[in-house]
């Protein structure tokens, strides 16, 4: 017998009956102990041991349980628990459910769209690209998903607002699920999008009641010659910062951090909302606002501001040879990224690289052209200089202080 000592109690676990189990489920599976030694990447000694008595190491206990599609009670026990009775609704996937659900949310999938051949049911989506304005159509393509953001969202009760954030930055209540494609179907309607489809996988003992993981993909085409990518960047543009409403979906790791040290802080208010409201605004969406420059102006670069903050986004559009020099003090900082500062006690370098600190969206243009684009942007949200090119060897360079007064 092996006596393992656990908080309130002795187990006692008879190791010759978890080898002869360990044996048994090994064949049922039609593998040999070399076979089972090669998906566990271990020894085929190791293997040979725990079906002569051995017991497994603690750390390989879920892996080789989970290989034999059985529980780790189950393996340490030596038996399988009664089977009889069990279904996949008992499991925690009721298909009539699921069934109910797809018909809730197909309501949300309904589009005007001519080019969406068919709607939610099948497992791809159809949609016919041909474009009669576009002589060299290429696929642009992107996927997302809010991060840590969303775990505060299901927590807070913003479900709908969340899917705000997939589609601009780009389970299991039937009540939520509908919410969620509901707010992807606005999502999406506010920024010209056809939602064709999705896939929704209900997984209970994987992802935990309560907990949602959310992913998000759009394809696109654009004419080959009016690829944005930077390479028309010259020394002497002018970089311009559309300002952002917040946090978006960068940040929040290091906020929850935040809110479990000071649980208070939820409800402190910050011009006139309380916190969690203020971190939980859904991201702006900046298509809108930039549609309407692509015909009137050329655009030499587009950056947008997300995890790595200006200096990690921005140097991706730089070409070789050229600096995009920032003049941090010309930053507009939002109250929300002043309060997290002085709360968390957060150095400049780390809100620069953990937050976007007010700055959304950054568009590098000509001097020529600079006015035009500012007042057209301005429009729809705050735009201001805050950077030029020059030549130099650094794709980015900070001057000056961020403003936190």
């Amino acid at each position: 017998m092996f006596i393992i000592k656990e908080k309130g109690g002795i187990n006692m676990i008879n190791v010759n009956k978890v080898g002869e189990f360990i044996t048994l489920k090994r064949k049922e599976k039609g593998l040999t102990q070399q076979q089972l030694a090669n998906k566990l990447s271990v020894s085929f000694q190791a293997v040979s041991k725990w079906e002569n008595g051995g017991l497994p190491n603690v750390e390989i206990l879920s892996d080789l349980a989970a290989l034999l599609e059985i529980t780790v009670d189950e393996l340490l026990a030596g038996v399988e628990k009664e089977l009889e009775g069990l279904s996949y609704s008992k499991a925690g996937v009721d298909i009539a459910y699921s069934d109910a659900i797809k018909r809730e949310m197909k309501q949300y999938l309904k589009t005007s769209d001519p080019r969406v051949l068919n709607g939610l049911g099948p497992f791809a989506s159809l949609y016919d690209i041909s474009f009669s304005d576009i002589k060299h159509p290429v696929l642009v393509l992107k996927s997302e998903e809010p991060g840590s953001k969303q775990k505060l969202a299901m927590e807070y009760g913003y479900s709908e607002s969340i899917c705000h954030d997939m589609i601009n930055h780009l389970v299991n209540e039937k009540e939520t699920i509908a919410s969620l494609v509901k707010g992807i179907s606005q999502a999406c309607q506010n920024n010209e999008c056809s939602l064709v489809g999705g896939e929704t996988s209900i997984q209970p003992q994987v992802v935990e009641h309560g907990v949602y993981v959310l992913t998000s993909s759009i394809a696109g085409i654009v004419a080959k010659d009016k690829v944005i990518d930077g390479s028309k960047i010259s020394a002497g543009d002018v970089i311009l910062a559309i300002a952002s409403n917040g946090l978006h979906t960068n940040g929040y790791s290091l906020v929850r951090m935040l809110m479990d040290k000071y649980p208070q802080i939820k409800l402190e208010r910050i011009m006139n909302e309380t916190f969690i409201e203020q971190i939980m605004k859904p991201h702006t969406p900046y298509y809108q606002a930039l549609k309407g420059l692509f015909t009137k102006v050329s655009i030499h670069g587009m950056a947008h501001i997300t995890g790595g903050g200006i200096e990690g986004n921005l140097c991706r559009v730089i070409p070789d040879g050229l600096t995009a020099k920032i003049d941090l003090a010309k930053i507009n900082i939002l109250p929300i990224f002043k309060y997290i500062k002085h709360r968390g006690n957060i150095d400049d370098k780390e809100m620069l690289n953990t937050f976007n600190c007010g700055v959304g969206f950054n568009v590098v243009v000509s001097q020529q052209d600079k006015r035009q684009v500012m007042e057209h942007l301005s429009e729809y949200y705050p735009c201001y200089e805050i950077g030029v090119i020059e030549n130099g060897q650094d794709k980015v360079e900070f001057e000056n202080k961020l403003n936190w007064l």
